[in-house]
């Protein structure tokens, strides 16, 4: 495995000092060359009013929740009163990403909502070509799927320049921060902001052509390269944006101050910066439901359903990319952590960073010693491949540990069940054989976790062979 390139620095808060001046002059006009590009905002033909992608996102999973929807249509509400955004639960209760639903139906029951939705059914063109005197309900059905699709696009676009004029573009919050903290704060926002553009021009345009809703699928399908190239950087790079929005609101002032203006302005009706910081998320995930919706609703022969369900399953793939970069940078996270914990002494050190490892399990267990009836506590660190067998240690009211032996996983690594009885050892006891330790030389031990539930963990993994 290569030696990953992440640094502590890449963990934890940026002061900047590691960048070249050669790589913020690029980024420095790079964000000028968006800037420009993006302040021309979109003007959507069809819908005059529409929420914040926040309120829509919480009216959306109001309608999933209760099934009361009985035009199967996610009408788009402003809830003038939602003083919670989801994404502050999530993150006060230290929930990961995956659990936004579980938040926003906590948070659904405070939010009455003041209708003023836009339905197709409602637009002058559609009236005024008979079409809903012609169409089956099912087929209506379909078409407001379709047309949500265009709606919340239009409603996540409003969302994104709100965050972009007024939180990223803002010249006293970049004062505030480093040229590294305002990247990583952002990360390629305009970019995704770009992308919903040129989305919802394409959208709308099929639209114009006819208001009968068709092949919203086929223009998913052209734009899903792009969503796949800004959307999992993005995502990816959440954990550490929450990480230092927190920091950043607990360890500076002028930041915290200046957040605080900008969430009262009018246009962000009163949404955090932590809510628009989480809406490519929401939305990428939502895609993917509506166009599943849509799938439902479609007739099982109808031409549309071979590239709906590219469609769906090219968005998958994103979403299940961005789960895994989350991941990966989780497990990077943490082994930065633990890299920091680890003192390997005097003996050579094993560099604990690399790409692909990841921690597998971790927990005390007791070492019999050699010639004596009596036992040592020690720790057990399992990577899936790499074992690292240490003792704790404190210092200055900080813990460590002392690293005692490692050897390569599972290659170097057997378990073995022992008679207890016979051995006159503690139950749930077992042998663990290093065929190669850190001397270059085999070793047994005689281990015993604390309970049995812990022995059956520790076999098992163990045991593994992968």
């Amino acid at each position: 495995m290569d030696q990953c390139d992440c640094t502590n620095e890449d963990i934890g808060g940026h002061d900047g000092s590691s960048d070249s001046l050669e790589e913020l002059k690029d980024s420095r006009a790079a964000d000028t060359a968006e800037e420009e590009e993006l302040s021309v905002s979109f003007q959507s033909k069809y819908f005059n009013l529409f929420p914040l992608y926040q309120d829509y996102c919480v009216q959306a999973e109001r309608d999933d929740l209760n099934k009361q929807n009985t035009g199967f249509v996610c009408e788009l509400t402003i809830p003038l009163e939602l003083q919670t955004s989801i994404i502050d639960f999530c993150v006060a209760e230290d929930k990961s990403f995956q659990l936004l639903s579980i938040a926003a139906n906590i948070c659904l029951a405070k939010a009455p909502p003041v209708r003023c939705s836009t339905l197709w059914q409602d637009l002058e063109e559609v009236k005024a070509s008979g079409l809903l005197r012609r169409l089956p309900d099912r087929e209506i059905r379909l078409q407001e799927l379709m047309f949500e699709l265009i709606g919340s696009e239009v409603s996540y676009l409003n969302s994104l320049t709100i965050a972009v004029k007024h939180f990223y573009a803002s010249k006293e919050l970049k004062q505030s921060l480093t040229p590294r903290e305002h990247h990583n704060l952002f990360s390629n926002i305009c970019q995704i902001m770009a992308a919903s553009k040129k989305f919802l021009m394409d959208l709308e345009g099929q639209l114009e052509e006819s208001v009968l809703i068709s092949q919203v699928e086929d223009i998913v399908l052209q734009h899903c390269p792009e969503f796949h190239r800004v959307y999992v950087p993005y995502v990816t790079n959440m954990r550490y944006q929450e990480t230092m929005v927190n920091q950043l609101l607990q360890q500076n002032r002028d930041f915290l101050h200046l957040i605080k203006n900008i969430e009262s302005h009018k246009d962000c009706q009163r949404q955090s910066l932590k809510s628009f910081l989480v809406l490519p998320f929401q939305r990428i995930t939502r895609i993917k439901l509506l166009l599943q919706s849509i799938l439902k609703q479609t007739k099982p022969d109808a031409d549309s359903i071979s590239n709906l369900e590219k469609a769906i399953a090219a968005i998958h793939e994103i979403v299940t990319e961005c789960d895994k970069g989350v991941r990966k940078m989780e497990h990077i996270e943490e082994l930065v952590y633990l890299d920091r914990l680890l003192d390997f002494g005097k003996m050579k050190s094993v560099p604990l960073v690399v790409s692909g490892r990841f921690l597998l399990h971790q927990g005390p267990m007791r070492q019999r010693n050699v010639g004596i009836s009596c036992f040592s506590n020690v720790y057990l660190h399992l990577f899936n491949d790499l074992l690292v067998i240490s003792s704790k240690k404190y210092w200055f009211q900080h813990a460590g540990f002392t690293v005692m032996d490692h050897a390569e996983f599972p290659r170097h690594v057997k378990v073995e069940h022992v008679q207890t009885e016979l051995l006159g050892v503690p139950p749930d006891s077992f042998l663990l054989h290093l065929y190669k330790s850190h001397t270059g030389q085999p070793t047994t031990m005689k281990l015993a976790a604390e309970t049995r539930s812990d022995t059956e963990v520790w076999m098992k993994l163990l045991q593994c062979k992968r």
